[in-house]
Order: C-alpha cells, then sequence, then structure tokens
C-alpha cells in the first residue's frame, strides 16, 4: 500500500493502514488542507468536484463532500465527469477551487484528490507545499453548525464542455461528417465511455463501436493507454472496417489513437498531429512540450515559422511555459494535449476534435498521415542506485561529462546530439535515475540509452 503526497494532490492505494494508502482518514485530512487554503487563499467558498468511474469514486466523493461542507464550503459536484470537464467547471462557476478525484492511468486499486486552482488549472509548487503543511499540521477551523457548506450536483456540464469545443473555429464539423468516419472507442470502463462517444456523436461520427464504454470503473486492461495494454482494439481494427480508434485514460486526459490497420499511431504523435494541425490552420506560431517528448513536435513547429520551447516535466510546467512564450497549441508526449483557446489543461475530448478535423481535410487513411511525419523512436530506462549514492551529484557529473554538446538543465539533465537526445531524471520518491533516449530507430535510440548508462555506472564506481 501507498500514500504519495506532492504539489499536485494527493494519491494513494484504497486500504491499509491512515498514512500508508489513501484511507478515509487521510481523504478527510487533504480535504480539508485544501478547502482551508482555498477559503484563505480566495476568500472564496464554493468548490467544484468531480471524479472519473473507478471503485473507490463514490465513497471518496462523498468523504470528500462532506468534508468541504463541514468547512462551510459550498460543494459543486459534477458526479462522472473528465478532468478536463472539471477544469473548465472551476471558473465557469466562479468557484475559489476544484478537485478531480482520479487516479488517473493507475491501475483500479489506486484514487487521488488532484487539486486545482481558481482558474481550474493545477496548483503551483509553492501552493502544493501550503496544502500539504496545512494538512500535516491539520490546522483546520470547520465551521459552526449554522453555516455549513451546501452540496448541489450538475450533470449538464460535460454538455457545455462539448459546446464550447464544437463552437472552436478550427473544430471541422462538416468535414467530419462529410467524411463518414467508422471509429472504435476504448474507453477502459470509465468516464471516457460516454463522454467520447457523446462528442463523437455531435461531430457527426456515422459508426461508433463501444469497446470497454460501460463506466463500472472494473478497468477491462491496464488503464495506462500504452501498445501492450491495446490488444483488443487493435484486434477489432485489424479486420479493416474501420478508420481509426480512439483510446483515453480513465479521466480522459490522455489521447491515444490506433490506425485503420490496428497498428499504433504512437502516443507521442497525438500531440505531433493536432498540432501540426493548429500551426497549419494558424498559419505558424510557438508550440510547448516537456523535456522527455519527441523533437518530431519541434520539427512540425519549425516547418511552419514557429518557436518551440521545452519545459520540465508536468502539466503545471507546460502551462507556465506555455503561457511565457504565448503557445497556440502544446502538451505532453504521452496523449495529452493543451489547447489554450478552450482551456490550460490536458483534453483528450478537444484533442478527439482537432484531430479528426485534420484527418478529415487531409483526406489521407491513418497510416498514411502518420508515415507523414519525422520518424523517432524513445528508449525508455532506468537505473536503480544505492540509496547511499547521491543521484543528484551524479546528474552534476553527467552534465561535466557531456559539457560541449548542447545541455538543458531545468529538468534533471538533457543532452542534445544532433536530432538525437538523452534525459536524465531522478525520481522524487526512489533512488532511480530515468534515462529516456531518442533517435531515428529503436537500434540507435536504445544503444544511446545504453551508453549514457554505461557512464553513470563508471561515474558510480569511481
Amino acid at each position: 500500500m501507498a500514500l504519495i503526497k506532492s504539489i499536485s494532490g494527493i494519491r494513494g492505494t484504497i486500504g491499509g493502514a491512515a498514512g500508508n494508502g489513501l484511507t478515509p482518514i487521510d481523504v478527510v485530512k487533504y480535504a480539508a488542507a485544501f478547502g482551508t487554503w482555498v477559503l484563505e487563499k480566495t476568500q472564496n467558498n464554493t468548490i467544484v468536484i468531480g471524479r472519473d468511474a473507478r471503485l473507490s469514486g463514490d465513497m471518496v466523493s462523498r468523504l470528500v463532500s462532506a468534508t468541504l461542507q463541514g468547512l462551510g464550503i459550498n460543494v459543486i459536484d459534477l458526479g462522472l465527469s473528465t478532468t478536463p470537464t472539471v477544469e473548465m467547471a472551476v471558473p465557469a462557476k466562479n468557484a475559489g477551487g476544484g478537485i478531480i478525484l482520479t487516479a488517473s492511468h493507475n491501475p483500479k486499486q489506486w484514487n487521488a484528490l488532484k487539486l486545482l486552482n481558481a482558474a481550474g488549472e493545477f496548483i503551483s509548487d509553492e501552493d502544493g507545499k501550503q496544502v500539504l503543511a496545512l494538512g500535516d499540521a491539520e490546522a483546520f477551523d470547520f465551521a459552526p453548525v449554522t453555516k455549513l457548506g451546501k452540496y448541489t450536483t450538475d450533470d449538464t456540464f460535460l454538455q457545455e464542455h462539448i459546446n464550447a469545443i464544437l463552437a472552436l473555429p478550427l473544430v471541422d464539423k462538416q468535414a467530419i461528417k462529410a467524411k463518414n468516419f467508422r471509429v472504435v472507442v476504448d474507453a477502459v470502463n470509465s468516464t471516457g465511455g460516454f463522454a467520447v462517444p457523446m462528442l463523437l456523436q455531435q461531430l457527426g461520427v456515422e459508426v461508433i463501436e463501444k469497446l470497454f464504454c460501460e463506466p463500472t470503473g472494473d478497468f477491462a486492461h491496464n488503464p495506462e493507454p500504452l501498445p501492450e495494454n491495446l490488444r483488443d482494439i487493435a484486434r477489432v481494427l485489424e479486420k479493416g472496417s474501420f478508420d481509426l480508434g480512439i483510446v483515453v485514460d480513465p479521466d480522459v486526459d490522455r489521447l491515444a489513437l490506433v490506425n485503420e490497420d490496428g497498428t499504433m499511431f504512437g502516443e507521442e504523435y497525438t500531440l505531433v498531429a493536432v498540432a501540426d494541425y493548429v500551426l497549419q490552420q494558424s498559419g505558424g506560431g510557438n508550440t510547448v512540450s516537456n523535456l522527455s517528448s519527441t523533437r518530431a513536435l519541434r520539427d512540425v513547429t519549425e516547418k511552419q515559422g514557429g518557436s518551440y520551447a521545452a519545459a520540465a516535466v508536468g502539466e503545471v510546467n507546460v502551462v507556465n511555459k506555455m503561457k511565457e512564450t504565448g503557445a497556440i497549441i502544446g502538451g505532453e508526449g504521452n496523449g495529452g494535449i493543451i489547447y489554450p483557446e478552450l482551456h490550460y489543461g490536458r483534453d483528450s475530448l478537444v484533442g478527439i476534435a482537432l484531430f479528426l478535423s485534420h484527418l478529415a481535410k487531409t483526406g489521407m487513411t491513418m497510416t498514411r498521415l502518420r508515415a507523414s511525419y519525422p520518424n523517432y523512436f524513445i528508449s525508455k530506462n532506468k537505473i536503480e542506485l544505492t540509496p547511499e549514492i547521491n543521484t543528484d551529484e551524479v546528474l552534476v557529473r553527467m552534465e561535466e561529462r557531456y559539457a560541449k554538446q548542447p545541455i538543458n538543465t531545468i529538468d534533471g539533465v538533457k543532452i542534445e546530439f544532433d536530432k538525437e537526445w538523452v534525459h536524465l531524471r531522478k525520481s522524487n520518491t526512489e533512488p532511480i535515475i530515468r534515462i529516456y533516449a531518442e533517435s531515428d530507430s529503436n537500434a540507435t535510440a536504445d544503444h544511446l540509452a545504453n551508453k549514457i548508462i554505461g557512464d553513470i555506472k563508471e561515474i558510480i564506481s569511481k
């Protein structure tokens, strides 16, 4: 069992002893901490909550709601929803913050409280530390009985979210409808099971084949949308009756696409393709992704005359860099699309609408569209260190060793080699260095990663 407290929220496995899992006591403690922070920070006593379909969601939601009411906070509960829907609802409802009850791509035994500020964006590092400090100190002042918060529900906001997507100038509903697309959807038995078909129907998609779309929370496969977990949808597409497959994670902020022949479009290329479309339609512009994402985004950005910038890993860091550079599209290589014209948050639904507009306008098949982009491969590795080894010092030594190469140190050490790169990051929770390398083939990416792993071992042995 595990409980992980970080700036972005509180995540843990359900069950176990308090402090060792996400028990009811931990849920109440950190919901109270966040509610207290919102009251102190904004003097606004309304918080929006929503959840994915995982098995513990109803229990956790009721604990959170009651705790916030106990602080005198009014709760607007969207019920079964998506992360981007809650993000958009917070400012729309003039709330002081939001809590999304989801462990994202983690297995069904996990849940989490993800914390949003009044703009509907993930709270900052500084704000997160304040919330954790309030929780650790248990510095809560609950309301008297005459001033308890009110509880209301709103199951209409998903439609408002979809309406906002349909109203975007770059979402071409007519072009999509004219293509008579046949689509398979895998929503891993969570809220994407109704949210994605609802969007597709209103976009004019002709056939929607639902796979694992009952929001039972009993995930049919590992919920992280990686190729090894998507064999069922691949088998459906292999039969040749559909144009593409759409896969989302349990809270619908990561989007993976499957080609018409059952091969993977590539999670890294979700953002590349959507950004390419947005850049083409906008006459160029700036883009942002994190340091561990494919170089292909930089290539398509520069091809359209724009500038690319890399951010530290983490959605809040990508959003901050997008605001700083005026980026018109950005996100993360895990299938996370951030389109500021809608809102500053990863959003699979807007990603789907923009991607289908792109596919419709090109007239290409999925495989042809994928082949039109630069082809890169990322090798993902890690090296475990003994606890006494100073991982920060190892990274500094690696930076010194490759001082003649372009290096970025905003998040670990990223070393550029022409069109190849390697990114070294230490884990915040265990003595591990993660090593991601990208090249134009799997073999050369693996070779580059192994070369760096050899360097690290050599440094450690001295």
